[in-house]
């Protein structure tokens, strides 16, 4: 990331900046509600309306800023990774799959072997 480490104080009007957003979500519910009786497209635009205004509120705040920080931050990352090419991401598919069926044998004998120890031989019970 490009701030390490950085720890940001929250001041009053950050405060009020989130509590903003969070009155703004609660009025939209709220609104799409009380408009019960009107159309549904009126309802959706201000439930719409008020959500947008609760984002923008969001992202005008500081958590907000830290959120598309650490989202340009996670981007560059994502563009740095080196990625397999198609024969690897097969060839790596076809040993985890190799490796899943010999480990369902393994344990499939070993089940079987206990079973067969334990009530054939020692328990003497038969099947």
């Amino acid at each position: 990331m490009s701030n390490p480490q950085i720890e940001t104080v929250s001041t009053g009007a950050d405060k009020a900046k989130l509590a903003a957003a969070g009155v703004l979500v609660v009025a939209a519910v709220a609104v799409f509600y009380v408009l019960g009786k009107q159309d549904l497209w009126l309802r959706v635009a201000a439930l719409l309306v008020l959500l947008a205004a609760a984002v923008g509120t969001f992202f005008v705040s500081e958590s907000g800023k830290q959120l598309i920080a650490f989202g340009r931050d996670s981007v560059k990352e994502v563009k740095k990774v080196v990625w397999p090419t198609r024969k690897e991401a097969g060839q790596m598919t076809l040993y985890v799959f190799a490796f899943v069926v010999v480990m369902a044998l393994f344990l499939f004998l070993t089940d079987k072997t206990l079973e067969w120890v334990l009530y054939d031989l020692i328990l003497g019970w038969k099947h």
